[in-house]
């Protein structure tokens, strides 16, 4: 098994990849070759080609002539391999008794195939990969699914781009501009999208009049398939959360729908929490970077309770706590901030913010921000910011 951390980061840029890649003629053949140089090695991922579906049949695209004599060239699109395929979106042919097509007519050695199904607008594609020894079945599907969605997203975004201001105008209405009003809090957040939709997010849930909830979270990637997710999360939760609910069965309820989603971006992190009267915090946090709180003495960070949301079908998350006393900070981030760069290629890092938070701690909530979102800016020298940027602060302040 890959490190998580390891693995993660560069999925996210093999996403950020795919997401950059050049929409054309060359687009399909450049991601096998994207996934291969990225992940070949790690996850023992090789010869890849991809059928294009053609008056009911799917025919080998890719390799071209010359390269192609060892795989099959034409599949009718009822065969069980394909039909097998297009039912479940991705699949992986390993059971002892399958005698698939998609198996080179002549192995040199083990290989498993691994094949997955990506649509645009018009047509299917069929992905083929084969899996060699030493393949690990939780990444491999990981990973295949997230290319699938982000090729899928890839190719329907361009049919949609006209859509765009419209998109914009969406997720605008479903981030909170203005936080609740709750004695004894303190309340602010602000987003910066990299592109004109973002896969940032926040949200607040009033209970009672001394008692809310917030959710905050960061889409894999950016643009209009992580603005998608982000409108699928709010509208999930606002549907979803109720005062006294059981916030691990909403939360997986919520990945299973996420999960679910034919053309969701990869995956997300998010948190959520409770907070009570006196101070009392009940969060679950699925794999975003740890919220800090800033007490008189130290810093206090609420760490992942859980995976990341909409890897899997099924996730593991349990709730946790903490306690704000009077004066105490909560902070909660998005990675763009942190990863902020300068010319150097030199990042802004957490040690900045928490340095920045403790010097202004006393002033506003919305003046903390501010201040963070400034230096961030100075620090990148004014630059266009290559990632979403989103910061929550809470404070618990003296009921007058």
């Amino acid at each position: 098994m890959l490190e998580p951390k390891y693995f993660y980061r560069k999925l996210d840029s093999l996403l950020a990849g795919i997401g950059k890649e050049k929409t054309g003629k060359a687009f399909l053949v450049n991601i096998v070759t994207l996934l291969e140089k990225t992940f070949g090695d790690d996850l023992q991922i090789r010869r890849g080609r991809i059928y294009e579906e053609v008056t009911g049949n799917y025919e080998l695209i890719y390799p071209g002539d010359g390269e192609s004599g060892n795989y099959t060239l034409k599949m009718a699109a009822d065969s069980p391999e394909v039909t097998t395929v297009v039912k479940t979106r991705l699949y992986i042919f390993d059971e002892p008794t399958e005698n698939t097509k998609f198996l080179p007519i002549e192995r040199y050695g083990y290989s498993i195939p691994a094949a997955f199904v990506v649509n645009n607008p018009d047509k299917r594609f069929i992905f083929v990969f084969e899996l060699l020894s030493g393949w690990v079945r939780e990444e491999i599907e990981f990973c295949l699914n997230a290319v699938r969605r982000a090729v899928n997203y890839r190719l329907f975004s361009e049919a949609v781009i006209g859509e765009m201001q419209q998109a914009a105008r969406i997720q605008q209405s479903l981030l909170t501009s203005v936080p609740p009003s709750i004695e004894g809090w303190d309340i602010a957040a602000k987003s910066k999208p990299a592109e004109l939709v973002g896969g940032d997010l926040y949200d607040y849930f009033r209970f009672d009049a001394n008692e809310f909830g917030i959710c905050f979270g960061d889409a894999s990637g950016h643009g209009l398939p992580a603005a998608l997710m982000v409108r699928d999360v709010v509208t999930g939760l606002r549907m979803g959360v109720e005062k006294h609910m059981k916030m691990v069965y909403t939360l997986k309820k919520l990945n299973e729908v996420i999960y679910r989603g034919s053309y969701s971006t990869s995956f997300i992190s998010l948190f959520f929490a409770e907070f009570e009267n006196n101070g009392n915090l009940f969060y679950a946090n699925g794999g975003h970077p740890s919220p800090l709180i800033f007490k008189k003495k130290g810093i206090q960070e609420l760490h992942p309770t859980g995976l990341i949301f909409g890897a899997f079908p099924d996730i593991s998350i349990k709730r946790s706590f903490a306690h704000l006393e009077e004066g105490d900070l909560l902070l909660l981030y998005s990675d763009g901030i942190i990863e902020r760069q300068n010319a150097d290629e030199e990042f802004f890092t957490i040690k900045e913010v928490i340095k920045l938070v403790k010097k202004h701690k006393s002033k506003k909530a919305e003046d903390i921000i501010e201040i963070l979102f400034e230096e961030a800016d100075k620090f990148g020298n004014g630059v266009k910011w290559e990632d979403d940027a989103t910061l929550m602060v809470i404070k618990r302040i003296k009921v007058k």
